[in-house]
């Protein structure tokens, strides 16, 4: 076996998902044109080293060795092979290199899926914000960095970029556990209330289970206060209106979480949601 089979495998792994799989818009429209492939470049690796993170096939030491290797493309360090996986590192060095974006905001986010990998416990809620400081909040970073807005702006998007995080975690919760057998729900809390992970697998919400969900989502709720200051900001007007739409869809999705049950089924956002967001978008036109 060659050594790049040895670390590539003889096959991708990408899951198909695409940006138009995500809740939340990514490279829309509203962003410049002449930044959207540097946004595009950015959502291909993070959605390359996510599909790796949760592949099904491959064990956790050959999950740690492809990262590895994502971050030495990333580098300079090992040569990208003609694959979608490695090319995908490739195209962000040289995204990174033009645009000065912090190579952090790429590297960070394998911190966060090496912790996937290996099937890392969340405990406390304190553990959940520390997984999203690495798997979420490097988004938003990279944005305001591309966008050369003030660093002042990282403080309300790391609390959005969390609270979209945790929103995931709580769509996804029963499907993460039947499918990855990886739960994001914090076991001290869900011991306080009386329950256990493997009751997200009971096809509707226990009244336990209900008081784990309201707690995490007190904590969201907390998140989408300070994220609604973000677009004040944000200079770029473009930008500013989607920061505005991303934060109105969080608060919409928090409430629906609210009241509907993710362990009947998936909580998605409406068409009604996307319209208040759109008026978001507007309202910080000015």
């Amino acid at each position: 076996m060659t050594d790049d089979t040895r670390i590539w495998g003889k096959t991708d792994v990408s899951s198909g998902k695409g940006a138009s799989d995500e809740n939340f818009p990514v490279g829309s429209f509203l962003l410049s044109r002449k930044l959207r492939p540097h946004v595009h470049a950015y959502y291909d690796y993070a959605r390359v080293i996510d599909d790796i993170a949760d592949c099904e096939t491959l064990s956790p030491e050959d999950k740690i060795t492809r990262l590895n290797a994502m971050e030495d493309v990333l580098h300079g360090q090992r040569s990208a092979i003609n694959r979608a996986d490695a090319l995908s590192a490739a195209r962000l060095r040289a995204s990174l290199i033009q645009t000065n974006v912090p190579f952090e905001t790429a590297t960070d986010l394998l911190i966060a899926f090496r912790d996937d990998s290996r099937g890392h416990e969340y405990r406390t809620w304190d553990d959940l914000l520390h997984y999203c400081k690495y798997s979420a909040n490097p988004v938003g970073r990279y944005l305001i960095c591309l966008h050369g807005e003030d660093p002042a702006a990282f403080g309300p998007s790391d609390a959005l970029c969390t609270s979209l995080q945790i929103l995931n975690h709580l769509q996804d919760c029963a499907k993460d556990l039947e499918r990855l057998e990886r739960c994001y729900m914090p076991s001290e809390l869900m011991q306080q209330a009386g329950t256990s992970a493997q009751d997200l697998l009971a096809g509707r919400t226990s009244p336990a289970m209900r008081r784990v969900f309201n707690t995490l989502l007190d904590g969201v709720d907390a998140l989408n206060l300070q994220a609604s200051a973000l677009p004040a900001h944000i200079r770029d007007q473009r930008f500013r209106m989607e920061c505005a739409a991303i934060v109105e869809l969080a608060h919409r999705l928090t409430q629906r979480l609210r009241r509907e049950d993710p362990l009947a089924g998936r909580v998605a956002l409406r068409r009604t949601d996307v319209m208040h967001a759109a008026i978001a978008a507007l309202r910080a036109w000015a």
